[in-house]
């Protein structure tokens, strides 16, 4: 049975997706070629790596090429590659429909986007092919996949359907072509994407070098040297900027350049950059890949190479190529190779140091670098690959000090000479770590305190136990000892004289305290929780439970410390003395218990108890 043609609706997100591009102010339309040449790029990098496996893909001398074909009288611009092509299904699946886990985020942040901010999105989200319904009224794809089959025609004009057809004679690769759409506003204002003066200079701005010959007519229009194979002296900031884009599609200009070649038992040449801003999959399904290329003798091997570095470094982007890796390297040989265990032990020293050089040369610059990667360069902290202290003296902290982020080598620096350990307190944000009853005999004797807001911290500190020979420690452990002999002779005192008030309110809270007692830390507080070794950190067993993450893990109980000093635990004292029996005593060890959770961020057990209570109380004051 002869195949035709078949009309097809957009799933309902890739329409969505189209009406927006369509009908949002974009200021660079043009970005459509940057984005079609990189898909035929990247179409060639496919059939060039299959062809090392697979005989008959390539005829013999053949060249890889992009051309451009304009149509004036047609208004039409063709991009056309002979790369690995893409049969009837995958057409479908990659033009018809979008798989990413992301694409409800990119639908929102282009829906509230304005302007030069909507580029950037594009590539972050992997729909650069849809860029081409900015310029175009119908879009037609002609694609045949290397080593079988017949061609297959897509076309749509973005109207809610696509359709799809045999394409008889089609030749391996794809051809997309755009029926371009009337110019808009006054003569000049709009490019003119039909102008081979236009278009050489989009693709010399954009895509020079790209490896394969882009053609328009007879001339070749990019230089097709590779970046990173030219003298470093050679290269100007613009021309970072602009492979940067190419590669990444990132509109910001990297915040680092890092390029190197090794020289030795090993050879590579690096050219790496470290964004200036986060990508919106940073933390996706695939997020623990790593994305640089590799190239072996300028033969593209992998877009991801995730051996190349550790998956705590996967923002770093770029490319590596290797002169003595086998041609035909596959995954199993990457990992098992010597040569890329010592590529990357280079590449990720290098990172680091280059890191840290921007943190002492340029706090802001490093600051926002930071913001953007902190939380993935900790994930090496969690995973105990950090031998040298380097990775952790990358760490910028949230201080009791003040509102300036502060190194733990800077903190260091200002320890006096009765601190031994860097203190530390994990919670929720800085206001209410600032306001912890536990920062108070810390605070009291000048001593600072590191707060760890970020949710990975909490893992961090399990593996981060000392930096520069100073342990960490946290303020939240029980035992906590600060030599205050005095102090832990009051509580003593008043723990042997109230010892059945102690006992009676641990009764009354049962499961929420593992015990009640005196405490030798607070200063100005009544009353707060502490926590005892091994159980998780209040902190972290909120958010396993709350994340669904260990929905019936039990309450860990808790150490209620009293104030012996303080007003209120002093007439709470006189009041068991007075009628060990008095029902108000019970209302205000909920009344502390419940302002000892809200003091580090957590609601009290019995939330509209506690309201009445606090009512209650504010009621019968005089």
């Amino acid at each position: 049975m002869t195949e035709t043609v078949e009309t097809r609706p957009f799933e309902a997100r890739v329409q969505e997706l189209l009406n927006l591009m369509i009908h949002s102010l974009y200021t660079e339309k043009e970005i459509f070629l940057r984005e079609l040449v990189s898909n035929a790029s990247d179409a060639l990098d496919k059939l060039r790596f299959e062809s090392l496996t697979t005989s008959g893909l390539l005829d013999e001398g053949e060249e890889l090429a992009i051309t451009l074909e304009v149509d004036v009288a047609a208004r039409t611009l063709s991009v056309i590659d002979n790369g690995i092509g893409m049969d009837r299904d995958e057409l479908i699946a990659n033009l018809g429909t979008i798989a990413s886990s992301g694409t409800q985020r990119f639908l929102e942040e282009v829906s509230s986007s304005k302007g030069a901010t909507a580029p950037e999105l594009i590539g972050q989200f992997g729909v650069g092919f849809y860029s081409s319904f900015m310029v175009a009224e119908e879009v037609s794809v002609v694609s045949r996949k290397a080593g079988g089959g017949e061609g297959h025609r897509w076309r749509s004009e973005a109207d809610g359907n696509y359709t799809i057809e045999p394409a008889p004679g089609a030749r391996r690769g794809t051809c997309v072509t755009l029926l371009l759409a009337e110019r808009e506003g006054e003569e000049g204002e709009s490019p003119d994407f039909l102008d081979e003066g236009t278009l050489r200079s989009l693709v010399r701005r954009s895509s020079d070098f790209v490896e394969y010959p882009i053609r328009l007519g007879d001339d070749v229009l990019n230089s097709q040297k590779p970046l990173w194979a030219r003298p470093k002296d050679e290269l100007s900031e613009d021309d970072h900027r602009e492979f940067y884009q190419h590669l990444t599609h990132d509109w910001h200009p990297p915040a680092q350049t890092i390029h190197f070649k090794a020289e030795g038992a090993h050879e590579f040449t690096a050219l790496l950059y470290i964004p200036s801003a986060r990508p919106a999959n940073l933390f996706g399904a695939d997020a623990a890949r790593t994305q640089l290329s590799l190239y072996v003798k300028r033969v593209f091997i992998t877009a991801e190479c995730e051996d190349l570095l550790p998956p705590w470094l996967r923002f770093v982007r770029g490319v590596v190529e290797a002169s003595d890796l086998p041609l035909n390297v596959s995954r199993e040989t990457l990992q098992a190779n010597p040569q890329v265990r010592q590529i990357r032990k280079s590449l990720t020293k290098k990172i680091l140091a280059t890191l840290e050089a921007l943190r002492d040369r340029d706090r802001e610059a490093y600051r926002g670098v930071w913001d953007a990667f902190g939380s993935v360069l900790k994930e090496g902290l969690c995973m105990g690959e950090d031998p040298d202290g380097k990775l952790a003296g990358l760490s910028l902290l949230e201080t009791s000090r003040g509102e300036e982020r502060t190194t733990l080598g800077e903190y260091v620096e200002r320890m006096g000479e009765d601190q031994e350990a860097i203190w530390t307190l994990l919670g929720p944000d800085r206001a209410t770590l600032d306001a912890s009853p536990l920062v108070e005999p810390l605070r009291a004797r000048g001593w600072e305190v590191l707060y760890l807001t970020d949710p990975v911290d909490e893992w961090m500190v399990d593996r981060l136990t000392e930096f520069d020979g100073h342990p960490l420690k946290s303020v939240h452990a029980a035992d906590l000892d600060l030599g205050d002999d005095e102090g832990a002779e009051r509580a003593s005192a008043a723990a042997e004289a109230s010892a059945d008030l102690l006992e009676a309110l641990a009764e009354h809270l049962g499961d929420e305290v593992s015990k009640v007692r005196f405490s030798t830390r607070l200063v100005e507080s009544p009353a707060v929780l502490v926590s005892e070794a091994g159980p998780p950190r209040p902190h972290l067993e909120r958010a396993l439970r709350e994340g669904g993450m260990a929905p019936d893990l039990p309450p860990v109980g808790r150490i209620l410390e009293l104030h012996p000093g303080h007003p209120l635990i002093e007439r709470l004292c006189a009041m068991h003395a007075e009628a060990a029996s008095d029902p108000r005593l019970f209302d205000f060890a909920d009344l502390l218990h419940g302002q000892a959770l809200l003091a580090e961020g957590a609601p009290p057990r019995d939330p509209a108890r506690f309201a009445r209570l606090v009512t209650d109380l504010m009621t019968s004051a005089p």
